[in-house]
């Protein structure tokens, strides 16, 4: 119990004292926002901070900080370090930047402000990739509580998939304060009070919590090394592309650039704080990580959320909890996707959200694109979702490290460019390891990736002339 306690409270520290430097690094101003002088009461809408803040974490959770940590505590309590580090100089990082240098950018979105730092090849790239992704997700976020839904009730999964693609319509059609700004604070608040519940039933629970030790517990041992494998299956837990696809939605509704700091990077140390405890759970109920392993091989993640909401909570309370966590939060997410999605094809093309034909022309698509979709096999392209996930989080880092060179004074740049570094690194030594990438050896995956990081620094370098050499000189 005594390196989980040491792991929260650095997480909370993290926040205050690396959240400040980053914050100080990068400037808030006073200055009127897009909230403010872009108000068309459909996306711009100033909205209070706390409801800003709940929104946002559901919009970058979902099922991430539960699913990933799980998988990712099937390597032991080396976890705990992962979390903590990775949200506080990754995680953390990434989504501050993305929603601040979007606040920056008259509420753009992740598409458009990858463009502008890192050229019109990135710029299409990232507008095509991440508009697929998002559908795809949105389908997969669709199908996984229907299939659920459907074992509670016994009721055709096809009507609960026509139902959640219903209220898809409607959130991604809708002002951001009707459905979204009424129900996710709501959503945001019981997501944190599972969590909560999960901890103390933890706590109190008799059962032991495995200290943190630097040893690779996974069942399959050595075939599953903690490198790069625990880093790219907790995902969202500690850092994740998606929250910078989900971050232009609030910067739109902040009113105050000093206001960032508490929302975006407060938001994703909230969710390494879920993250943490649902991984020491894991563990603590299951015995250990084989059993865990088990668990979530027999039945599933799903199975294993029920399970321990049941043990930490009882029957009533951990039943109705376990079922906001693994129905509703993977629909506030894939409702969101499908916004952000709208959000990129308008401003892509540079048309206006006020008027309700305009939204319908992007709405009406994409929810028959997810309707068909949910009737395929996409199995295959799901794997692939934690590593493109941090694929495109990498990519946000070296936005924002060149934005803070051709921006700012100083050694900020810094901030983002070492995590980025780290994350390349990451990224391209699993997808040349992994079963579905190249299956190479470890050896190769290391030699690749760290040519290939070494020509991503330099690209940066070269990128950021002569700002570079001037501030590191």
């Amino acid at each position: 119990m005594t390196t989980f306690l040491i792991a929260l409270v650095a997480l909370i520290l993290g926040f205050f004292i690396y959240g400040s430097i980053v914050e100080k690094f990068f400037k808030p101003t006073d200055k009127p926002t897009p909230a403010i002088t872009k108000r068309d009461g459909v996306d711009f809408v100033p909205l209070p901070t706390w409801k800003i803040f709940m929104i946002q974490l559901l919009n970058i959770a979902g099922l991430g900080p539960i699913f990933g940590a799980l998988g990712g505590a099937i390597w032991g309590p080396s976890v705990y370090l992962w979390i903590v580090l990775g949200t506080i100089f990754a995680g953390g990082v990434h989504d501050y930047f993305a929603g601040m240098v979007s606040l920056r950018e008259g509420g753009k979105s992740l598409s458009e402000i990858v463009g502008k730092y890192l050229g019109n090849v990135s710029l299409m790239v990232m507008r095509i990739f991440l508009v697929v992704l998002l559908v795809l997700l949105s389908a997969v976020f669709t199908v996984g509580p229907a299939g659920l839904l459907e074992k509670l009730t016994e009721i055709n999964l096809q009507i609960f998939v026509v139902a959640i693609l219903i209220y898809y319509f409607l959130a991604t059609l809708l002002p951001v304060d009707k459905i979204i700004g009424g129900l996710y604070p709501i959503f945001g608040i019981c997501f944190i009070v599972m969590a909560l519940g999960v901890m103390f039933g933890m706590i109190f629970s008799g059962l032991p919590m495995p200290e943190m030790q630097l040893a690779n517990l996974h069942p399959k041992g050595d075939a599953m090394p903690i490198f790069p494998f625990m880093f790219i299956t907790v995902a969202c837990g500690a850092i994740s592309g998606f929250h910078a696809t989900q971050s232009p939605i609030m910067s739109r509704c902040i009113t105050n650039e000093h206001l960032a700091r508490p929302i975006f990077y407060g938001a994703m140390v909230c969710e390494g704080i879920i993250a943490l405890i649902w991984a020491a759970a894991g563990i603590t109920f299951f015995h250990g990580t084989e059993g865990l392993a088990a668990e979530i091989s027999s039945g599933g993640a799903g199975a294993a959320v029920y399970k321990i909401c049941e043990d930490s909570m009882g029957g009533g309370i951990g039943m109705a909890l376990a079922m906001i966590g693994v129905i509703v939060c993977p629909i506030t997410s894939g409702d969101t996707a499908l916004r952000s999605s709208r959000l990129i094809l308008s401003d892509w093309i540079d048309l206006p959200q006020a008027k309700i034909k305009n939204r319908l022309i992007f709405a009406v698509p994409m929810i028959i694109a997810v309707g068909i979709i949910t009737q395929l096999d996409y199995n295959s392209v799901w794997r692939y979702f934690a590593w493109t996930n941090q694929t495109v989080a990498t990519i946000l880092l070296w936005m924002g490290a060149v934005y803070m060179s051709q921006k700012m004074t100083g050694r900020g740049f810094l901030i983002p460019m070492i995590p980025a570094i780290f994350m390349t690194f990451v990224t391209i030594t699993y997808i040349i390891q992994a079963p579905e990438g190249l299956q190479f050896s470890a050896i190769v995956g290391n030699i690749v990736a760290a040519i290939c990081t070494v020509v991503a620094f330099l690209q940066f370098k070269n990128t950021c002339k002569p700002n570079f050499k001037l501030r590191t000189a």
